[in-house]
């Protein structure tokens, strides 16, 4: 490693703007700051986070071991000299004996000291763990040890069960349509009752505390260069990292990767894995006769043992998620839940408990003390199990689980003689508390109920969110929720067959919930002028148009304001009736439920079989959303009333926080309901104030006013714990040219309004603009237009004028492909054609790339050396001012935000989101010290004061504004003081002349 400052440990000696980087940083930590952190793209911003990021983690972690060796070297010492809470808490300290006092003080202290004692007891075995795992030693052979110890009596348990299942009468349809019935709900004061007496066990309980650091972005390629940064890093061998990730980015079944949905791909590994606990319930020596109807599909990838060297290999050294599956094809075992095996089991004081999801139920068992033995209380499929913990080697004991008829041994950690374990199963993540560094998706983070389910505690922990230029609006579209009139009639329709088939079954509060829901589902499609028990396709809507609604104006519309939604939520979370559904939809795909009694069982697939040919004449639904009207066979069908739920959720927020868009249009089908979101501060505000420290960062974060007031002030942050870093770039200031160009060649005045932009006049002056950059730009240039539809119609009219020739005589032209599954192999084919061409080779100089702003080439995308040595940004990406969701967020801001400059805040968003949108694209072309490029700012509104503040200081310290064409020419060509500004690195490339001067 080079010379680097010894606070902070680089792979290489960093630039100065770095070193500042990770002093503010590290500042911003330690002192719990929400931090805004811009450094442009190129200038190593990524390895800037985690070298100060992490160099703090290890002072904080060496501060506290620290000052427990002070404590635990001077016994009866506090090291903040402060009454304990015992002491100070107890209601006769005033008029008891010193004695006393003293004593329970030094009973405090003692106890402080014991439990220091045991936490760097357990920290010592930790990292003792983790070595052992690093070095693979002993690992398979403690495994086969374990393992012939175990087989007998998992075979003696497994045995027992099915036994005790058989005499209970019933077959396996039978068992399995069980678990589709919701359970018998409670009535809501019960609940409550309920529901304190776990919040007062739980009081109890504390999480051994392990300082993380959760770092999130945008994509998945994301996380994983940011993964790869860690490698590379000092840090690389000692960080106990953990990524997360979804099926669909982790999957190696290629069976179940065709099925492409996300959706289908989440219930299709669901399904297999219920298949493959299912299949364990018949014991071996069952004769064949028994076994009704075919096999049924299990993951191969799902092996206990070959998950199990997953788990350990994964914890031997840092790993991004490729790294991981690839490990995991290797094993031939589920990177998704084998990785997540890595996570190690949660440490807790307090009453000993066993944590385990059976088909989404998160279940709470207490260990039962009985005749001094210790037994395990599992409720399965309503059936009361008493399964005694087996003994191995006379020393560790382990709960012996059945799941579904599938044996899990669940070691049990040892803490102060109590214990809890922690099980993943069907996607439920278990709680992170010994890793350092945890690496994830937005979604994950900013979504509470899923961060809840991941088991992520932010209390006093490190947040760093990176490419969070779009952090708003990713905010805004988490906790926005659309449904289809197609998807209210499917899901009115499931659940109606839901109930008439159980109805007998279904205890008196659940039937009530389950009617209360369909009143909703059948309101929420008359609000739309359509009728439930109609084909949707069909029902033409009479007044199609788009309304905006507050919440409670929607309730009165829809006369569901007499429904108490919180009480339908908390119905939702506890029966899971959605997740009920979705399997009873699986279990159920004809549409038409059939009986289950024995005598009809036989004609059940011949009856589906008829009803889909009677059905051949209903119209055909494509969309994977209407999965009511698909046609029967599809793999994954999936109920929509998880969609539903969600919308109904959003109807719980404040009035003030959200509107809810009626949008009517065509059919019933296509119509639409859909949260809008106005205020993401509300959501927010709970990572902030749990959080020790956050911060926001990115590579373009101007303007940053819309951060301070949307977000961080909004949610009750004061303007004191705001800190705000921007960095200059790291290139030298004569490879970056920007130019806001203000006329065209003919002195045609460059202002693409709504209005101008259209104009013949306007798109052939910004044809001939590009024709001249072609002849003098080498390799790749980049143009962006504001929209598709400008730039479908700008390529239709030079096509027409044989302008496209003439550009094509220079460069070869691409566009930027709408659908994202095109977009790698355009890129290729750019990257190639510039790769050919060479002033020596032929007429053509390298690629012209028509691209869209905010489209799939805008973000995320590198231009880098000579893919991208010019920019043209034509016109100023505006967006849609009549959009009545913009209008109404316009609104919302105008009511609850204070004028600035006297600008108010609906305008200043318009602005804001052009500029962001600006900033973004024209940052794709710099993206390392050596790269140069020219930027075009096709419009002479970008001079104003607003727009030309609101670029990034090390663009705006170089731009020029031309007013006409020909200055902004020369400057492409002329040489100054210092020479061509490209010259000394054109060289390298064209050796024999200078493309821009013609001649060296």
């Amino acid at each position: 490693m080079s010379e680097a400052s010894p606070r902070f440990p680089f792979p290489y000696q960093p630039y100065s703007i770095q070193e500042q980087f990770m002093e503010s940083l590290y500042s911003a930590l330690d002192q719990g700051k929400i931090g805004i952190f811009e450094s442009p793209t190129g200038t190593g911003k990524s390895l800037s986070l985690i070298c100060g990021a992490l160099s703090w983690l290890r002072d904080e972690e060496e501060r506290k071991r620290q000052e427990a060796a002070v404590l635990l070297a001077v016994p009866g010492v506090s090291p903040h000299t402060q009454p304990s809470s015992a002491s100070r808490d107890s209601p006769h300290s005033p008029s008891e004996p010193g004695w006393i006092t003293d004593f329970v003080q030094k009973k405090a202290e003692r106890d402080l000291v014991n439990k220091l004692k045991e936490e760097e007891l357990r920290r010592k075995r930790r990292e003792e763990r983790l070595e052992q795992i690093r070095h693979n030693t002993g690992l398979r052979y403690a495994m086969k040890r374990k393992k012939s110890n175990e087989d007998l009596e998992a075979v003696q348990l497994l045995q027992r069960s099915q036994e005790m299942m058989t005499s209970e009468g019933g077959g396996l349809e039978d068992r399995e349509e069980e678990e589709l019935i919701v359970a018998e709900y409670e009535s809501d004061d019960d609940t409550k009752k309920q529901q304190n007496s776990y919040d007062d066990e739980d009081d109890d309980l504390e999480e051994e505390h392990v300082t993380k650091i959760y770092y999130c972005s945008r994509t998945h390629s994301q996380l994983s260069q940011f993964v790869h940064e860690v490698q590379k890093s000092p840090f690389g061998k000692d960080t106990r990292l953990v990524s997360l990730a979804s099926r669909q980015n982790l999957c190696i079944n290629e069976e179940v990767r065709r099925l492409g949905s996300v959706q289908l791909i989440n219930e299709r590994c669901m399904e297999m894995h219920k298949n493959k606990h299912s299949e364990g319930k018949a014991p071996e020596d069952e004769e064949p006769r028994k076994r009704r109807g075919p096999r049924k599909a299990v993951c191969p990838f799902s092996s206990p043992p070959a998950m199990q060297t997953l788990r350990d290999q994964a914890l031997a050294q840092v790993r991004d998620i490729e790294q991981l599956v690839t490990l995991a094809k290797q094993n031939r075992a589920c990177p998704y839940y084998g990785g997540r095996l890595a996570i190690p089991a949660a440490q807790v004081r307090g009453e000993r408990r066993s944590m385990l999801l059976l088909q989404g139920l998160l279940l709470t068992i207490p260990t039962a003390q009985v005749r001094g033995e210790r037994r395990s209380m599992l409720l399965l499929q309503g059936l009361l199990l008493t399964i005694p913990t087996a003994q191995v080697r006379g020393e560790r004991r382990r709960n012996m689980l059945l799941l579904q008829g599938l044996l899990l041994t669940i070691p049990t950690a040892q803490v102060r003689g109590e214990r809890r374990s922690m099980l993943l199963l069907q996607g439920l993540l278990i709680t992170i508390p010994t890793a350092q560094l945890v690496v994830l998706p937005y979604q994950t983070l900013l979504h509470e109920s899923t961060r809840r389910a991941s088991g992520i505690k932010l209390k006093d922990q490190i947040v760093i969110i990176d490419e969070a230029h779009n952090l708003i609006d990713t905010i805004t579209c988490i906790h926005s929720t659309l449904v289809t009139g197609a998807q209210l009639c499917c899901a009115h329709s499931q659940l109606t067959q839901y109930m008439e088939r159980y109805r007998s079954r279904l205890k008196a509060k659940n039937l009530m919930y389950i009617k209360q829901i369909l009143y909703v589902l059948e309101s929420l499609v008359q609000v739309l002028g359509g009728k439930v028990g109609q084909n949707p396709n069909t029902q033409v809507v009479t007044e199609p148009g788009t309304e905006l609604q507050s919440i409670n104006n929607f309730l009165f519309k829809a006369q569901i304001d007499n429904i108490n939604l919180f009480k339908v939520q908390r119905y939702y979370e506890k029966s899971m009736i959605s997740r009920k559904l979705s399997g009873f939809v699986e279990k159920f795909q004809g549409g038409t439920v059939q009986p289950t009694n024995k005598e009809n069982r036989s004609t059940a697939g011949l009856e589906r079989f008829l009803q889909s040919i009677r059905a051949g004449g209903a119209p055909e639904v494509h969309s994977p959303d209407q999965t009511g009207a698909m046609e029967d066979g599809q793999p994954g069908m999936a109920s929509p009333m998880m969609q539903i739920e969600g919308f109904l959720f959003a109807l719980t927020n404040a009035n003030k926080d959200g509107r809810v868009v009626l949008h009517r249009q065509g059919s019933l089908a296509q119509s639409s309901l859909k949260f809008l979101m106005l205020n993401p501060a509300v959501h927010f505000s709970a990572v902030l104030q749990q959080c020790r420290a956050v911060i926001i960062a990115g590579g373009t974060m101007q303007p940053v006013a819309d951060f301070k007031e949307q977000l961080l002030l909004s949610a009750g942050v004061g303007p004191e714990r705001i800190a705000v870093f921007s960095c200059g770039h790291v290139i030298p200031p004569n490879n970056i040219l920007p130019i806001i160009l203000c006329s065209g060649p003919s002195g045609q005045q460059l202002e693409f309004t709504y209005q101008k932009r259209d104009t013949p006049h306007m798109m052939d002056e910004t044809g001939r603009i590009l024709s001249n950059l072609c002849n003098v730009v080498p390799g790749g240039v980049v143009c962006f237009f504001p929209s598709y539809e400008y730039e479908k119609r700008i390529h239709a009219h030079w096509e027409q004028t044989g302008l496209l020739a003439r550009l094509s005589a220079k460069k070869k032209i691409f566009q930027e492909p709408k659908k994202a599954s095109q977009v790698e192999q355009v890129l290729a084919e750019y990257s190639r054609c510039i790769q050919r061409c060479s002033p020596s080779a032929g007429p053509l100089t390298g690629a012209l790339l028509f691209s869209v702003v905010g489209g799939k080439m805008s973000e995320g995308i590198n231009f880098s050396d000579e893919l991208g040595r010019c920019v043209v940004m034509v016109g100023m990406p505006y967006p849609n001012i009549k959009s009545p969701e913009l209008q109404e967020k316009m609104a919302y801001l105008d009511k609850t935000m204070p004028r600035v400059g006297g600008v108010s805040p609906g305008k200043a968003l318009i602005e804001n989101l052009c500029m962001k949108a600006v900033n973004q694209s024209i940052g794709r072309a710099i993206r390392h010290r050596g790269d140069y490029a020219s930027v075009l700012l096709l419009d002479q509104r970008y001079s104003r004061a607003g727009p030309l503040s609101k670029l990034p200081q090390w663009i705006r310290s170089s731009t020029q504004v031309q007013p006409s064409f020909g200055p902004a020419f020369a400057s492409l060509r002329k040489v100054s003081p210092g020479g061509c500004p490209f010259a000394g690195l054109c060289r390298g490339h064209y050796p024999s002349k200078c493309v821009t001067l013609g001649v060296y």
